[in-house]
């Protein structure tokens, strides 16, 4: 099956620049803003809290930029989805938080669960040939 051509190759060209670069994006800022998010990090008791966030961004922005390309989508949406499978119930343990906390973790937490979804949509239509994309590694 292709996603190829009109309005559908159109729509999943947009959400693949969407989705994948706003997760590109946020991975760059953990190399540029990798002091604090160490910081946070830290203080959920995360081991080699500067390891993890260079890891993350890392995965990220891999993954991000994969699905923007369509390079290896199998793999950059399994990459998406692992993070946010980990990540998520980790860093954003609203029901851990003291409760002046619990709404800001509580958004963060859903707003993952939300890029979770998306990533196995991606992750799902990753054998596919798609509009608008180099369209390599699509069977990894």
């Amino acid at each position: 099956m292709t996603i190829e051509s009109g309005v559908g190759g159109v729509a999943l060209l947009v959400g693949r620049l969407l989705f994948g670069g706003f997760l590109a994006f946020s991975g760059v800022n953990h190399f540029t803003n990798a002091d604090q998010m160490a910081g946070y990090a830290e203080s959920k008791g995360v081991p080699l809290p500067e390891f993890g966030v260079v890891a993350t961004g890392v995965m990220l922005v891999g993954g991000g930029v994969g699905i923007v390309l369509g390079a290896y989508p199998v793999v950059a949406a399994g990459t998406l989805a692992t993070f946010f499978l980990v990540v998520t119930p980790l860093m954003h343990d609203f029901w851990a938080v003291p409760d002046e906390q619990q709404q800001d973790e509580m958004t963060q937490f859903t707003k993952n669960a939300e890029l979770l979804g998306a990533s196995l949509v991606f992750l799902a239509l990753g054998d596919q040939t798609w509009a608008f994309a180099v369209n390599v590694g699509l069977w990894l």
